[in-house]
């Protein structure tokens, strides 16, 4: 098995049935799910909504202040419109908007919002990464 994976990431929210809300208005359906957590599937790997306290336990610190790290959850799209259409429904699902869709130095497009719990998600199109018919990401190979 190789050591270079992620199967799970795990999101620490305030408040679960918000956070749930959220997602669900993005089109996304729990796969699984209690009443202090909810499992997302994903294109082979797995995203899990958790109360921030809950988390903080489980992490074997319970008395940590739990906030949003520095990292950025990315979405691809194949085209600008289909970036625009994200945009727009993450907005109509309560996101916080930081960055509109725009053409960027790297020379795609993008944007970014944070969901209610202030996690940023970015939205793209990379015109040199191609998209397999189910939206999922292999980088292709590099010129040698």
């Amino acid at each position: 098995m190789t050591p270079q994976r992620v199967t799970l990431i795990t999101l620490g929210v305030a408040d679960l049935t918000r956070a749930k809300a959220f997602y669900a208005a993005l089109g996304w359906t729990p796969a699984e799910e209690t009443d202090s957590i909810a499992f997302y599937q994903l294109n082979g790997l797995v995203l899990g909504l958790f109360g921030r306290a809950a988390l903080a336990a489980d992490q074997g610190r319970s008395d940590a202040t739990l906030g949003t790290g520095a990292i950025t959850l990315a979405q691809n799209f194949a085209t600008e419109a289909e970036v625009d259409d994200a945009y727009a429904k993450a907005l109509a699902a309560g996101a916080t908007k930081l960055k509109a869709p725009e053409k960027v130095f790297w020379g795609g497009y993008s944007g970014y919002y944070a969901d209610p719990d202030g996690h940023v998600w970015e939205v793209a199109m990379n015109p040199f990464w191609p998209l397999a018919e189910d939206g999922s990401l292999i980088l292709p190979e590099s010129p040698q």
